[in-house]
């Protein structure tokens, strides 16, 4: 007798990671995700570290055809105030999907990430999971694009990469400029994305470049906003 899949919420930053476990978590007939839980920087209306606006995400969101639970902070914001607002959003999560114990991360190799998040959860009853556990990240960043996902880079860590890369196309021209000491999926926080097309999406999105901005002498960030040009 074939079990139904168990729910689970999914960590979305908007990125080419969560993207990927999204898609290997809908390969995966164990699980069913139900909704995706973003980090809102109140004060900015974006994504906290990528620094996409909220309407792109809900743009974004919609064509992937998923609910959004929101954890929204302060800035700044400190981490008990992130994580009693995050165990709030838990709670709201639940309140709409009682069965709901389950989150999912597009985490790859970072123990000590993975054990913070797997410590919150217990914390409020849940437990992580994560579907590109271990994967080896060069082969994953080509099988992101040769997949058709598409995606742009919204921020660079300066201190790790140069502030250029900010706002390009992540394609296998900018894997192939990438330092040596550079991880391609950018798992050290080298730099973010913003995915904007590919089979998971019911339409891409059109989007605009804008500026590129220097922000705390440290993150290169490329503003990037929904296009109202005509198609």
């Amino acid at each position: 007798m074939n079990r139904a899949p168990t729910p689970t919420l999914l960590s979305w930053s908007g990125g080419k990671d969560c993207l990927m476990a999204l898609a290997a978590l809908r390969d995966d007939p164990a699980w069913r995700v139900v909704a995706l839980l973003t980090t809102i920087t109140a004060a900015f209306e974006r994504v906290s570290m990528h620094g996409i606006r909220r309407d792109v995400l809900q743009a974004q969101v919609a064509a992937i055809g998923l609910p959004l639970i929101e954890c929204r902070i302060d800035w700044p914001s400190g981490n008990a105030a992130y994580e009693a607002a995050h165990e709030n959003a838990l709670r709201q999560a639940r309140e709409r999907w009682p069965g709901l114990r389950h989150c999912a991360f597009g985490d790859l190799f970072l123990a000590d990430v993975r054990a913070y998040r797997e410590r919150q959860l217990a914390g409020a009853g849940w437990s992580g999971v994560f579907p590109l556990w271990g994967e080896d990240t060069h082969r994953l960043s080509r099988r992101f694009h040769a997949q058709g996902h598409r995606a742009v880079l919204t921020c660079v860590d300066t201190q790790q990469l140069d502030g250029s890369f900010s706002g390009r196309e992540y394609d296998p021209s900018l894997l192939r400029e990438l330092p040596a000491g550079v991880d391609p999926c950018g798992e050290r926080g080298e730099f973010h994305t913003l995915s904007y097309a590919g089979p998971l999406f019911a339409e891409p999105l059109r989007l605009d470049r804008g500026a590129s901005s220097l922000r705390d002498n440290r993150f290169q960030y490329t503003d990037f906003t929904l296009s109202t040009g005509a198609m």
